[in-house]
């Protein structure tokens, strides 16, 4: 399954992430590795110095999707201040919204 703006595939299935009650927070790319991790915590009544490596490879591809995340901000932000350089108008949010009898 293709996860649109991301490198990474979606490799767990919908099912699989019901079967393993993976809260819905975690389903991203890295559930499949979150899967296995789980079921180890579990098998060793979450001693913390057990599963580390399911850890580390779970944590590692969150990284990774974070630093992906932030690289796509900033080409964003870059494409914007350039838009704005070039004479573009800028768009302003209003901080609170207008009510009907202002």
């Amino acid at each position: 399954m293709e996860v649109p703006g991301s490198s990474k595939k979606m490799i767990a299935t919908q099912a699989e992430m019901v079967e393993a009650k993976v809260p819905l927070g975690y389903r991203d790319q890295c559930a499949h590795l979150l899967i296995p991790l789980n079921k180890c915590r579990q098998a060793e009544l979450y001693l913390p110095w057990k599963c580390e490596n399911e850890r580390h490879s779970y944590e590692k591809c969150e990284y990774e999707l974070v630093m992906e995340r932030m690289l796509q901000m900033q080409k964003i932000r870059q494409q914007e201040a350039a838009h704005l350089k070039h004479g573009g108008a800028q768009q302003s949010i209003p901080l609170a919204p207008k009510t009907a009898n202002a």
